[in-house]
Formats: structure tokens, sequence, C-alpha cells
């Protein structure tokens, strides 16, 4: 199974600091899934460069990009994962910021999608290492069904 990661971050992409949020899930997945295949990168908050990234991995069963899903005015994530994918998942998405609101009431304002394109299942998740944390954890259970659902293996 292949994860790519993408993290969304105008600073981080710009090395103003590090990026803690894309190893931080990266370091979840493979303590959970030792032998699973990661990739990183890191985009600025600019729609087109993150709808490059998404396409660069279109042949990873999973994406995950973390930040740019809140209310400012560069968090385009949401908007490009819209442009990317065939199909919504919201099912995904209502779950994360249902769990995320357990943490905090800030989840409210999560505006992170998830969705397909083709074989590749994608999901935005929050900024913060310690909301990455717990949104890769809910998506462990579905990281080997997801893909085998669609490649036809059914339930």
């Amino acid at each position: 199974m292949k994860v790519a990661v993408i993290t969304v971050s105008d600073r981080a992409s710009a090395g103003v600091y590090e990026d803690r949020s894309g190893p931080e899930i990266i370091r979840v997945l493979v303590e959970a899934l030792p032998g699973i295949e990661t990739s990183l990168s890191v985009v600025p908050d600019e729609a087109d460069r993150l709808l490059a990234a998404l396409h660069a991995q279109a042949a990873s069963d999973w994406i995950i990009t973390t930040g740019g899903t809140g209310i400012g005015p560069r968090d385009i994530t949401p908007e490009a994962t819209g442009a990317f994918i065939e199909r919504d998942l919201p099912g995904i998405a209502e779950a994360l910021r249902a769990a995320s609101l357990a943490e905090t009431p800030f989840a409210m304002f999560s505006r992170g999608r998830a969705g397909q394109r083709g074989h590749c299942l994608v999901v935005n998740f929050p900024g913060s290492p310690r909301a990455v944390r717990l949104c890769t954890k809910l998506l462990l259970p579905l990281l080997e069904h997801g893909p085998a659902m669609v490649h036809g293996e059914g339930h």
C-alpha cells in the first residue's frame, strides 16, 4: 500500500518553520503498518501547486493532505481537493470532524473533504500535529479496506 502525504503550508514550504504534521502522519502510519510505502511533499497554500501535487501522487492508494482546511484567507485545500476528486466521500470528513470536535470546539471551522479519483482515495486533515495524530489513528481501519473496495473486491 502506498500513502502519499502532502503538507499544505506557506511557511513550511518556504522553510520558515519545520513541517511537523506531515512527518507525524507518516510516523503513526509506519508504527501501525510496518512496510507501508509513504512519501511526503510540502507545497504552499496555492491551489495550482496543490493540484499539481495531487496529480503527481494519483497512483497512490491514499493521499492525505494536512493543512489549509480552515477559514483563513489562504486556506484552499478543500477547493483544490474538490477540483481533483471525481466522487465525494463525505462520511470520512464528517467522522474526522466529529472526532476532532470532541477534542476542540475549533474543529467546527474545519472544511476538510474526502473523495476518490480513480483508484486513489484522498482525505484532508487539519494542520496541527495533535489533530493529525487523531485523524491518522481514525483512518487506520480504512486504509486496506478502501482500496480493496475501489478495485471491486467488495466488502
